[in-house]
């Protein structure tokens, strides 16, 4: 039930005719007018670069902020859980308000590289939580054997941990790519209208009216996401197993 509505869009997308009431015949007339649309194709280019960004950095940051948080000892560790948690139960909304606040407050003006870093701030605690699962299943003795056989802390790093935990910075990695790319809400409050992702445009141009070419749009992003999700929930399977 939940799908029937995806379902239509879908089909409505390959509807020659504007109605949504009455099918004119199977046609890819959208998709083609979707793609000479420049604005569209240039929210496209701002979704897709912030969202390849948004994956590296927060990878980076992720993987090494687990690599910390798991070397602490109890205590601090469960501190920084909480607080590596935290930002993964929030409400959009609230993160997104409170950013917006903050760039206001510091006098940013708020456009591409807001909207980056608040795709960087809320990928990273996934990052962490993909992440810290393969540490915990490593050798807590194999970095430790690798330095006293004289390899030095950051050949130790990426050459004895790295590779142990790899599939988890993948899976990591993928996650953060995909909450970017279908993020609303933090992205609306984070940016301006002169910079504006697919979600935006979207809502934007959802407001005066449904244009057909919407349908065709919507139909990429749940295709090219129901895909980035599949490998995403595979890999998390393979890991868990």
């Amino acid at each position: 039930f939940l799908y029937i509505p995806i379902v239509v869009l879908i089909v409505q997308s390959f509807n020659a005719g504007k109605s949504r009431a009455k099918w004119e015949g199977f046609s890819f007339r959208w998709y083609i007018e979707l793609f000479q649309d420049e604005r569209t194709l240039n929210a496209l280019f701002v979704t897709i670069s912030i969202a390849v960004l948004a994956m590296i950095v927060s990878t980076i940051l992720g993987t090494l902020a687990a690599i910390g948080i798991h070397a602490m000892k109890k205590r601090p560790q469960a501190m920084m859980m909480t607080l590596t948690n935290l930002p993964n139960t929030m409400p959009d909304i609230v993160t997104g308000i409170s950013l917006m606040l903050l760039f206001i407050f510091t006098k940013v003006e708020r456009g591409y590289w807001t909207m980056l870093l608040a795709h960087i701030t809320f990928d990273t605690p996934y990052v962490i939580l993909s992440v810290l699962p393969k540490l915990k299943q490593m050798n807590k003795h194999s970095y430790e054997a690798a330095l006293d056989l004289g390899a030095t802390p950051t050949y130790a790093l990426f050459h004895v941990i790295l590779p142990e935990i790899m599939p988890g910075v993948i899976t990591g990695a993928m996650l953060a790519f995909t909450l970017s790319l279908d993020d609303f809400t933090i992205s609306y409050f984070t940016t301006s209208p002169l910079v504006q992702n697919l979600s935006t445009l979207i809502y934007s141009k959802a407001r005066i009216g449904i244009d057909p070419t919407l349908n065709a749009l919507s139909t990429l992003m749940f295709v090219a996401l129901l895909i980035l999700l599949v490998i995403v929930n595979r890999r998390t399977a393979d890991n868990a197993a």
